[in-house]
């Protein structure tokens, strides 16, 4: 269907004035529909409910119609933009039938909003479906943002649902009904479930307006995702508003530097508090560490990022229950401005180590980035069983080119006995912007969800817990800045998938080493023992998988080197 907007009816009448004069538009945003208007339409605000239900289900009367079904309304019809969209839709309405009973459990729009699975996030990329409010003129944005792939989408594949512990309703972007259906509309800029629906096209949209560096759609739009936050709340609300901040910072090129060490030191030190990432991390990681040094005498750790050193008492406690235990010597790698933590943790440690009766070094290496380790500078001794630790550091590598080998060669030449990784199961280094964007998304919104829902562990805390959540929240708002707003060398947090780091150490000559049943169980046993519930740990090719409702976010893993290498 073709629209042509017509000069001289909108200049009669004062609607049609506001279309004309974007400047008055924007001035009277409190009384008309901001995305209609960057359309030539003006619709006000309190007709919204009234005029989408009319344009759904034109819409699906022109796609379930025969090729000569509607020949009134066929493409070469010429339809002028009416300075009164509703009555102009009634109208066209009425033209091809009778009203029937809204269904709003049919509409392909809706069932966009229902979640992949029990535990995961909409499948924005994969059925994309136009959003209410827009219309089906929206051509400006082009591709999925806006056209789905599949318009039809059945009622019988909807996954289940969940809800999120909040005050308010959920949000129906990220969890739907525990129905699995959501209510008929009733006003799209005060119901929070349709302006939950929005809010994630609005941001799926605004990303492909920047993939095409459409900037001046893309501004417009980064405008409204904070009016359709607001009503908005728990994670969804947050987690909009990051990736508002990140979009709007991409678009205008404001410069995003990381944070202060002292202060992403601090944040961090709450987000290992809190939550069961970071201890997950260390104890699977000890854990492999462990059985590796089994009958050992002489045991030496290079960690990649010692930080605060918290991923060792645990190794101290278990070297010291074994009768006439191995010395352990420690190497803690860290950048210069970490010197005076790095000193710090070494001389707790030690301490620890003495009151334990545990024979223990301690020494650290200052390096600008691991780019810059040398294995002359980690003191191998002949003798000693040797073990290299990383724990989300490997990722930061692959924004420059090269760095990743030369990282993965070094670690050769230590033949270690045992090299464990830990990284996000996250998709986060394609080169493609809308991609990339698609990924985090769905990645930290299953990250929100948990930090609002506080996995049944942080309820149960007397003091700190507002704070641990809120410097929680802005440790992961601070990388999603990094994903969404930086490129080049700048964009540090390049996260991948378990499958592709499979390749990688394996075309380094490295092979897995499965972490075992007893592993896996103690990981289990961590996690419900200190009281995180909502969590899921899954075994996959050996490697084992930190998840929040079955939506893997973490993945632990430990390789060897292959005996021809």
């Amino acid at each position: 269907m073709k629209r042509e907007y017509s000069s001289e009816e909108n200049s009669s009448n004062s609607w049609g004035n506001c279309s004309s004069d974007k400047a008055k538009m924007w001035a009277a945003v409190e009384e008309e529909d901001e995305l209609f208007g960057l359309l030539g339409y003006t619709v006000k605000k309190s007709e919204m409910a009234e005029v989408a239900e009319k344009i759904h289900q034109i819409e699906m009367a022109i796609w379930n119609a025969p090729e000569d079904g509607l020949s009134d309304f066929a493409d070469d019809t010429i339809h002028y933009n009416p300075s009164d969209i509703s009555s102009w839709l009634e109208s066209m309405r009425s033209g091809i039938f009778s009203l029937p009973e809204f269904d709003s459990s049919a509409d392909p729009f809706l069932q966009s909003a229902a979640t992949e699975n029990s535990n995961s996030r909409v499948n924005i990329s994969d059925r994309m479906a136009v959003d209410l409010d827009f219309g089906s003129d929206l051509i400006a944005i082009p591709g999925k943002a806006i056209y789905p792939v599949n318009q039809s989408v059945e009622k019988s594949h909807q996954p289940p649902t969940k809800k999120v512990k909040t005050s308010a309703p959920p949000p129906a972007s990220c969890m739907g009904d525990s129905d699995g259906g959501l209510a008929p509309p009733r006003s799209l800029l005060v119901d929070s479930e349709e302006n939950g629906i929005r809010l994630v096209h609005t941001l799926m949209a605004c990303a492909e307006a920047v993939q095409q560096e459409n900037l001046k759609l893309a501004e417009a739009l980064v405008n409204n995702i904070g009016v359709l936050a607001v009503s908005q709340a728990g994670a969804m609300r947050k987690v909009a508003f990051c990736f508002q901040e990140a979009l709007d910072r991409r678009i205008r090129k404001a410069p995003t530097n990381l944070p202060d060490f002292s202060i992403n030191y601090k944040l961090q030190s709450h987000f290992y508090e809190a939550y069961p990432y970071l201890k997950f991390a260390h104890f699977t990681a000890s854990q492999a560490i462990r059985e590796a040094f089994a009958g050992k005498k002489h045991v030496h750790v290079i960690d990649f990022s010692i930080n605060q050193g918290s991923q060792w008492p645990m190794l101290l406690q278990a070297l010291a229950e074994i009768p006439t235990g191995p010395t352990f010597r420690l190497t803690g790698i860290g950048p210069p401005e970490q010197s005076d933590c790095l000193n710090e943790t070494g001389l707790n440690l030690s301490q620890l180590a003495k009151v334990m009766n545990v024979p223990f070094a301690y020494r650290k290496v200052i390096v600008n980035s691991l780019v810059d380790l040398d294995a002359s500078m980690l003191d191998i001794r002949e003798g000693e069983t040797v073990s290299v630790n990383s724990i989300f550091n490997l990722h930061q590598t692959l924004a420059h080119p090269g760095a990743i080998d030369k990282v993965l060669q070094l670690i050769r030449d230590l033949k270690p006995e045992i090299f464990t990784v830990v990284e996000q199961e996250a998709s986060h280094n394609g080169d493609i912007f809308y991609d990339r964007f698609t990924a985090a998304l769905h990645y930290y919104s299953a990250f929100f969800d948990s930090l609002e829902s506080g996995g049944g562990a942080i309820e149960n805390r007397d003091s700190n817990n507002e704070e641990d959540k809120a410097m929680s929240e802005v440790y992961l708002g601070q990388q999603i800045c990094n994903v969404v707003a930086c490129d080049g060398t700048d964009r540090v947090e390049r996260h991948e998938t378990l499958t592709q780091w499979r390749t990688r150490f394996r075309s380094a000559g490295f092979e897995p080493v499965h972490l075992g049943s007893n592993v896996h169980k103690d990981a289990v046993m961590f996690l419900d023992g200190s009281g995180f519930h909502g969590y899921t740990v899954d075994e996959s090719n050996g490697c084992l998988m930190l998840g929040w409702q079955n939506r893997p976010l973490i993945a632990a893993s430990a390789w060897r080197m292959l005996p021809s290498r």
